[in-house]
């Protein structure tokens, strides 16, 4: 399965779970990295913001308008 996001474009998380308490839906992140698929055959990335980094899979992800 191909990525359907590419390097340098801005995300927002589409679902945050219960541990993430901190997370605001409203973030806004870039990829910075392609991250080969899982064993599901999800695409992951590495997208980062002002607090960070973390790997996310493509599912969990949209396209920040």
């Amino acid at each position: 399965m191909a990525h359907k996001f590419k390097l340098g474009q801005r995300v927002r998380r589409a679902r945050i779970g219960y541990a993430d308490v901190k997370a605001d839906p409203a973030d806004v992140f870039e990829i910075v990295r392609l991250v080969p698929e899982d064993q599901t055959g999800e695409p992951f990335y590495r997208i980062k913001s002002g607090g960070g980094e973390r790997a996310v899979r493509e599912g969990e992800i949209t396209l920040a308008s």
